[in-house]
């Protein structure tokens, strides 16, 4: 499941709606945003709530609210009254971030009446014994990790698998987040990772090592944007199980060969990704040309020298050595080569010229 932040103090602008709009085109299915950043306006904050409604109850996109007992007082808005939940519904809002200044009997009064996510890291097993003693419903109830604006401040990789291995075997869902590529959110700009590894990873790459390396049932894009680019590819990864690669080419007679869909073989090569359909589908002399040394990603196909391996194309996996029977022919852009070890056997993946000249 994936999500993307939307932060309130900003506004709702055009440019915004539009974002929004191709998010949930790209399969983004939840919006995260926050009630208690002490330096937005509540005035304008409940303007930009009353827009945000109308854009995701149209596109049937959920809202969740990071809130805390100050902010929401801000708002004038008191989670121990009775009303409070309508009070949020009416802003469009289906689920709250509950965090700093809640007490478990609120919890649970607000757990039977919407969505809560809870703090997976200050979290206790007390903690959960007395929201069952609260008759807390724990079925909309989900364990989020925080995103943290500082380098340096992330969590461990070992960390995060091991209490997201105890809540899950609790049966909890687990929700954290990955950095943006666009807009990163002030004051430091530094990316909004769960992981301090992630802060500068390729999203993609990040959100996929969260859902299948640490147990994590949900993914959100922390800062303000996602680049069109890497939209589309988590598009085409989670919607068409397909990975897009950008590469360059070089100059060469066989750029086009590797453009288009392959299947890496299910026999899973060591060194290189192999396309199973390239020498099937080639029907031409590959003359030998391009034998450089071959970095991780290089996109290279075998010439007339290595017979009836003429015309597989292959990326790497990691650096080998020039060979006078392979031609290399383009490379992977660097920020995409973070996903290369996410090819698995049997997986598609998809070749693409890149759309930006001074993309590395």
């Amino acid at each position: 499941m994936l999500g993307f932040s939307v932060f309130l103090g900003e506004g709702l602008s055009a440019e915004k709606r539009c974002y929004i709009q191709r998010m949930k085109q790209m399969g983004f299915t939840r919006v995260f945003t926050s009630l208690h950043i002490p330096e937005d306006d509540p005035q304008k904050v409940i303007e930009t709530l009353q827009q945000l409604k109308k854009l995701t109850q149209k596109l049937q996109v959920d809202l969740m609210a990071d809130v805390s007992s100050t902010g929401l007082q801000r708002l004038a808005i008191d989670l121990n009254q009775p009303k409070a939940c309508e009070q949020l519904k009416n802003l469009g809002i289906t689920g709250v971030r509950m965090d700093y200044g809640m007490n478990n009997q609120t919890i649970a009064a607000v757990s039977r009446q919407m969505n809560v996510g809870l703090n997976a890291s200050t979290l206790t097993k007390n903690d959960v014994a007395e929201l069952n003693a609260y008759q807390a419903d724990f079925s909309q109830m989900e364990l989020w990790h925080n995103y943290y604006p500082r380098p340096e401040t992330g969590l461990s990789k070992d960390y995060l698998q091991s209490i997201n291995r105890t809540w899950k075997d609790l049966g909890f869902k687990v929700v954290a987040f990955v950095p943006g590529d666009e807009n990163l959110r002030g004051p430091l700009y530094a990316g909004l990772p769960t992981l301090e590894k992630h802060r500068h990873c390729h999203p993609l790459a990040a959100a996929i090592d969260l859902l299948n390396n640490c147990s994590c049932d949900a993914v959100y894009i922390g800062d303000n944007g996602l680049s069109r680019k890497v939209q589309e590819q988590f598009s085409s990864y989670f919607e068409d199980r397909n990975m897009l690669l950008e590469v360059k080419s070089l100059a060469g007679s066989y750029f086009s060969l590797a453009l288009g869909k392959h299947t890496n073989r299910l026999d899973d090569a060591q060194d290189v990704i192999r396309s199973q359909e390239a020498r099937k589908n080639n029907c031409q002399t590959i003359e030998v040309e391009n034998n450089y040394s071959r970095e991780r990603g290089a996109v290279t196909v075998d010439n007339k020298k290595y017979l009836r391996y003429m015309g597989e194309v292959q990326i790497t996996k990691r650096d080998l050595p020039a060979d006078n029977k392979v031609n290399v022919i383009a490379r992977v852009v660097k920020k995409d080569c973070e996903l290369i070890e996410y090819i698995k056997p049997g997986h598609l993946f998809k070749l693409k010229e890149r759309r930006d000249p001074n993309s590395e």
